[in-house]
């Protein structure tokens, strides 16, 4: 019996990291319920890249129409999908929110109720695009 629960104990967080989502920027993005998730912050990643990678894993995953607004639920803090890490918790649902959820253009990470639509933020994506112009 003591068999069965250590492998059961090992191959739990095996199970969890499988059902995470590798947004387009490579930043991890944990779901946590049908419409919360969280975008793991890793390599210095900013907001714009934060933001990014909610809109990729909203549109692609969930299946979110581009204009439809992305909520942030919990701001950048200590991660609730896994210790030690860094995290933001976004939403598609409003009503979900505890903050002022006013149209806002701001890109920031650090207030609950900032959104944005999900175009707006997908764009975000294109920064790390070079073109032969800015040499």
């Amino acid at each position: 019996m003591r068999k069965i629960a250590l492998t059961l104990i090992c191959l739990l967080p095996l199970q969890a990291a499988a059902q995470a989502y590798r947004a387009e920027n490579w930043l991890t993005v944990v779901p946590l319920t049908s419409r919360d998730f969280e975008v793991i912050e890793d390599r210095g990643a900013g907001a714009r890249q934060l933001w990014c990678a909610a809109a990729d894993f909203a549109e692609n995953v969930i299946g979110l129409p581009r204009d439809e607004r992305l909520f942030i639920k919990t701001p950048r803090g200590p991660s609730v999908s896994g210790v030690g890490r860094i995290g933001v918790v976004f939403t598609t649902d409003p009503e979900r929110v505890s903050g002022d959820t006013g149209k806002s253009y701001s890109v920031t990470v650090r207030r609950a109720g900032e959104n944005l639509p999900s175009h707006h933020a997908r764009q975000f994506c294109l920064d790390r695009l070079i073109e032969l112009e800015d040499f």
